[in-house]
């Protein structure tokens, strides 16, 4: 049983911390209505007011151009800092408000084409190709609507899964990473070495990657982060069955520590409720972006090993003897394009392996992923209690 002062104010605190902790589909009823839209609007207001700077671009260089978008970039943040402020009450919108809301936001990528043909006199989209006059209306309501959609799309899923607030977590454990970046290379690289270290000298390797370009060798290093995450949402399935079975009273309280509910008193164990597809989702972003992070510090490690070996072995006679033709040189003197492409291959494999068997292996999974899990288990031992209260609030 669950004791409190005042359920309503906790569960809405607690609503408040599940946003900050980048877990906003925790909270009970959660829909694009009552909280995703609420939270959009200072990202579509900076959007909508942003795009006006289009129009003073076009015109002619002078004082009157830098004033105008100065003025622009000033009601931009201020209307992002204001309408931040008014969404923090999380503040429910009438079916009528978001319907005038979302009709307003998708006038706006008219209104600019609009607007620029009355100003100049014609109609084109900055930056869009040169097409014949006729079909330049086209091309910039075509351009507008792409822009304004995109950042809707992009908008609206950062927002429903609490992005900022993870990729904040992120930095923060980045930090936390790099100081200890001793103990963390120092037990991920020697594993990752003995899988890498041979193929670094492989010539054919280099005759690839003297060839293949930075735009595929991104693709590559996409595909490593795509597996990882894959890994990450395997795993996750089964640590959440597990957790939401262990909800005692004494894990419960511990898990309450530091967040709105650290005064409740838990007498019992609570029963879990299962998860939505959307907020296995929102955890699954949660451990991935976590273990991406993780892997892109080993990945810096592995790289810049790679990047020294490379100059200290690999001469340019011997990297023109492997490619079989002059090393293509990069942008950095005295290294070749490949030696820096095999490196960036060879970091995005060790950070996903060292991913893969921070996960599986016993070892590595108590030094590196238990960690990383603590933060989904106590979402989840959160949300029992703040369920807990949810009810008795509206009992």
């Amino acid at each position: 049983m669950i004791h409190a002062v005042d359920s309503s104010t906790v569960a809405r605190r607690t609503e408040q911390w599940f946003v900050q902790q980048g877990a906003p589909t925790m909270i009970e009823g959660y829909g694009f209505r009552s909280h995703v839209l609420p939270r959009m609007l200072p990202a579509l207001t900076f959007v909508a007011v942003g795009s006006l700077a289009w129009l003073v671009l076009l015109k002619p260089t002078g004082l009157s151009k830098w004033v105008l978008l100065g003025v622009i970039a000033a009601v931009m943040v201020s209307a992002w800092i204001l309408l931040s402020l008014f969404v923090r009450r999380l503040p429910s919108f009438s079916p009528r408000t978001t319907v005038l809301l979302l009709v307003a936001y998708a006038a706006m990528p008219v209104m600019v084409p609009v607007l620029q043909m009355i100003i100049n006199d014609k109609l084109t989209a900055p930056g869009a190709p040169e097409f014949d006059p006729e079909y330049k209306w086209l091309v910039a309501l075509v351009w507008f609507v792409l822009l304004f959609g995109l950042a809707f799309v992009a908008t609206m899923l950062a927002t429903t899964y609490g992005l900022g607030a993870l990729l904040k977590a992120a930095i923060r454990h980045v930090i936390a990473d790099l100081r200890n970046s001793v103990h963390l290379l120092g037990r991920a690289l020697p594993p990752m070495l003995f899988v890498t270290l041979f193929l670094f000298f492989t010539g054919e390797l280099w005759q690839a990657m003297n060839r293949l370009r930075w735009p595929r060798v991104s693709l590559v290093v996409l595909l490593f982060a795509a597996i990882t995450v894959l890994a990450a949402a395997a795993r996750l399935r089964d640590e959440i069955g597990r957790v939401e079975q262990d909800l005692r009273p004494e894990i419960l309280t511990a898990a309450c520590k530091g967040t709105p509910l650290a005064g409740e008193e838990i007498a019992e164990p609570l029963q879990p409720k299962r998860l939505n597809p959307r907020q296995q989702r929102n955890l699954l972003v949660m451990l991935a972006i976590r273990q991406l992070v993780q892997a892109a510090v080993v990945g810096l490690g592995l790289f810049a090993f790679f990047v020294v070996l490379g100059l200290i072995v690999v001469t340019p006679e011997i990297a023109e003897q492997w490619i079989g033709a002059p090393a293509e040189p990069s942008v950095i003197p005295g290294l070749p394009s490949a030696m820096l492409r095999n490196a960036t291959l060879f970091a995005a494999f060790g950070s996903m392996y060292f991913s893969v068997i921070s996960m599986s292996d016993g070892e590595h999974r108590r030094q590196f992923f238990a960690p990383v899990l603590e933060k989904v288990e106590r979402t989840l031992e959160v949300r029992a209690v703040y369920l807990e209260v949810r009810r008795r609030a509206q009992a």
